[in-house]
């Protein structure tokens, strides 16, 4: 490793998450109110959006997914002992493009762009699968605890997890919040939507393979073992 990584590694070493809970909830509104007003500006404005059949239970299903995840957050010290770079900008796409994708459906709707068949029943499901993609991203990330890290890096007392949601699936973290983007594109009916879904998935795809192997750097045949009998996303049959 060179002097440089080393120097990168000791700024990642401990990473402490001081925050109160009840600092951890505003700040989860706060972001529940930006996607709130990027959709109100898609549909038309706050008469429209209070009007619209599903924006405000989409809406009150990111409150409460926010909320939930505010509470729960996994807290405390990150010793890393190992991390992949990333491009600069990669996180910040990773944010920014699933807050972004409800907004350009809304907005595809709303003019009439590439209107999925389905009708209210495909729409609605769409409520559901977003509030199914976050339940699971809540308990996958829960599921960790302390492990969990926004950046790609392991810990010292890193342990492979490979029970629970983790028994079949390597990333329902990521199935999760994928589920959330799909849910939020159908819930607008519009192909527009799957534009940005499109980059999200493959920002999620590119951001998988530089996980796992850093993972399998770190875990060798038991990481090679439980890639075998896992998949990415779905069980393997």
């Amino acid at each position: 490793m060179s002097t440089a990584d080393d120097a990168d590694l000791s700024k990642l070493r401990v990473v402490r998450r001081r925050r109160s809970p009840l600092a951890r909830l505003v700040l989860s509104l706060v972001a529940t109110g930006l996607e709130a007003a990027l959709l109100m500006l898609a549909v038309g404005g706050a008469s429209a959006l209070l009007a619209h059949p599903r924006a405000p239970a989409l809406i009150g299903v990111w409150a409460l997914a926010g909320a939930a995840l505010a509470l729960r957050r996994p807290v405390g010290d990150q010793d890393v002992v190992e991390h992949s770079r990333e491009p600069r900008g990669t996180l910040l796409a990773l944010a920014l493009v699933p807050l972004l994708t409800p907004a350009i459906a809304a907005l595809g709707e709303r003019f009439g762009l590439w209107l999925l068949p389905g009708g209210a029943l495909l729409r609605w499901a769409g409520v559901g699968i977003t509030a199914l993609g976050l339940a699971i991203r809540i308990l996958a990330m829960s599921q960790l605890g302390a492990r969990f890290s926004p950046l790609l890096a392991v810990q010292r007392e890193h342990a492979l997890e490979t029970t629970g949601l983790y028994r079949r699936i390597r990333h329902p973290g990521y199935l999760g919040a994928l589920l959330a983007a799909l849910g939020a594109v159908m819930a607008f009916g519009s192909g527009v939507g799957f534009v940005p879904f499109s980059i999200f998935l493959g920002l999620m795809v590119w951001r998988i393979r530089r996980e796992e192997a850093l993972l399998a750097a770190r875990f060798g045949d038991s990481w090679t073992a439980y890639r075998a009998r896992s998949g990415a996303f779905f069980p393997r049959p």
